[in-house]
């Protein structure tokens, strides 16, 4: 599955497994623990299989209910 060239450069997709990878859904976000992506070995873009997006999209509509949740923190930035 990884092994192939990058979209933005010359580098080469890699497997690597992630502790937490935070996605965002126009539904809210989903954070992955311990997961598998692909990531270029040179420009470092990220590549996320067909299986990874069908997951984060369950857990986003309620289709897959979620181990736990967090909080996040959330602010603006004053204008100068």
């Amino acid at each position: 599955m990884y092994g192939y060239r990058c979209e933005y450069c010359e580098g080469t997709v890699q497997p690597r497994t992630v502790k937490r990878e935070a996605f965002k859904h126009r539904d809210g976000f989903v954070i992955l623990e311990d997961v598998t992506i692909g990531v270029c070995d040179t420009c470092g873009n990220r590549y996320y299989s067909a299986d990874i997006l069908h997951a984060v999209h369950a857990v986003v509509t309620g289709a897959k209910l979620p181990e736990r949740t967090e909080q996040i923190p959330v602010t603006h930035l004053e204008s100068a």
